[in-house]
């Protein structure tokens, strides 16, 4: 099983100006840990159920530019990105220069969106959820016609939200055939039938019983495309608390993921912070994930 580090907080000690040496070390630590990947949110404004409105929050794309230069292997990404943040096509030069400047670790994270507060907080427009379902579908057909070929396809794009006359990707990206696309979400009618038919992974919530639920219906998605359900990668989003939780515990949580068909948890640590919780995980808990074997389903 992959693990994954998401970083969901910047309120750490020493206020804005530790933001930048806290997140280098943490990315680092993570890093050198074996760490599999790194997250970072697509938010403005902090979001409920973490923090207040007014708490630290970087822009995704820069930070996690800025955790590539501080990292090696791990592979990088947004969990998930909001499609009305930005236009189409530059979701593609994005992933794009984050996966040449970290040498082929980037992923495409990429959702249908949520957070009104925010977006009406900062003026952008904020489509209704059926338009933004659209607006997602027309980006990664857009973003897999720039990642083809040497310079992407060249071709016009004339969709219903949006018009493009030539679809060129210079520099192409590194990794190969290109960045895994991500989408995030569970809705059975549209989420998972756009990660069948155009992603490389899922990321969906909840525990054991419901992911059992939401890949057997990804599964039907993919059958009705006559698309191999093995080549989607399945991902869940965690929660570690090292105070509360033995590392048995964490253990056989994540083994019962495994048993339903995850392969690649990814969490949030709290005290990330604190050195001695990466510390922790790297000594108890990353090597016993990794010897974790997902069942086929």
């Amino acid at each position: 099983m992959k693990i994954g580090l998401q970083i969901p907080s910047f309120s750490w000690p020493g206020g804005d100006a530790a933001i930048g040496p806290t997140l280098a070390r943490i990315a680092h630590d993570a890093d050198a840990a074996g760490f599999d990947s790194l997250w970072v949110m697509d938010h403005f404004f902090q979001i409920r159920g973490v923090g207040k409105p007014e708490e630290p929050m970087l822009e995704g794309w820069s930070a996690l530019a800025f955790m590539a230069a501080h990292t090696q292997t791990a592979t990088l990404g947004l969990m998930v990105g909001g499609i009305h943040y930005r236009q189409a096509a530059l979701w593609a030069k994005a992933a794009t220069t984050l996966d040449v400047l970290s040498g082929g670790r980037s992923y495409l994270g990429i959702g249908a969106a949520w957070n009104e507060e925010e977006s009406h907080g900062l003026g952008f427009p904020m489509p209704p959820l059926g338009v933004r379902f659209e607006m997602l579908e027309e980006t990664l057909q857009i973003v897999q016609s720039m990642w083809q070929g040497e310079r992407g396809s060249g071709e016009a794009f004339h969709g219903r939200h949006y018009q493009a006359d030539r679809l060129l990707n210079s520099p192409q990206v590194l990794s190969k055939p290109h960045p895994k696309i991500i989408i995030g979400g569970g809705g059975e009618q549209k989420t998972l039938r756009l990660v069948a038919r155009y992603a490389d992974a899922s990321n969906v919530f909840g525990g054991a019983e419901q992911l059992a639920h939401k890949f057997s219906i990804l599964r039907e998605r993919c059958e009705e495309i006559d698309r191999p359900f093995e080549e989607i990668e399945r991902t869940n989003l965690q929660s570690v608390d090292l105070s509360r939780e033995s590392t048995s515990q964490i253990l056989d949580r994540f083994a019962s993921l495994a048993d339903v068909g995850v392969q690649h948890v990814i969490f949030n640590l709290v005290n990330v912070s604190d050195p001695r919780s990466i510390e922790a995980i790297a000594r108890d808990v990353v090597q016993q994930i990794h010897a974790i074997a997902p069942r086929s389903i």
